[in-house]
């Protein structure tokens, strides 16, 4: 079963945004339903208080709007798992066929 997944990145630099990036093109290549929705904290080390909790500012409103569209995203599409990861392709091949490319003994 597929499930939706956001990307919300805390760097101790200050350019992570390319991460984000790139863990979303990761999540495609893998058929992840990846929502559009990202944010990056650079220098995170500077975004949290003495008991670990993120201080009220705008990296913290970004965050709650990247979980609140995960949420959001989640129940839109529960459910609907196998007509959003379903491809042509993988119903044309058989199931023998599949499992002789995929399970090869040699290389």
């Amino acid at each position: 079963m597929a499930r939706p997944v956001g990307a919300d990145l805390a760097s101790g630099g200050s350019q992570s945004l390319n991460a984000v990036n790139q863990m979303h093109i990761l999540g495609r290549w893998m058929r992840m339903r990846i929502i559009p929705n990202q944010s990056s904290i650079a220098k995170a080390f500077l975004e949290f208080d003495e008991a670990g909790r993120m201080e009220p500012s705008a990296h913290y409103h970004r965050v709650v709007d990247v979980l609140e569209e995960l949420v959001k995203f989640t129940l839109l599409t529960r459910g609907c798992s196998g007509g959003l990861t379903d491809r042509y392709s993988e119903r044309k091949e058989s199931a023998e066929a599949l499992s002789k490319r995929v399970n090869q003994r040699t290389i």
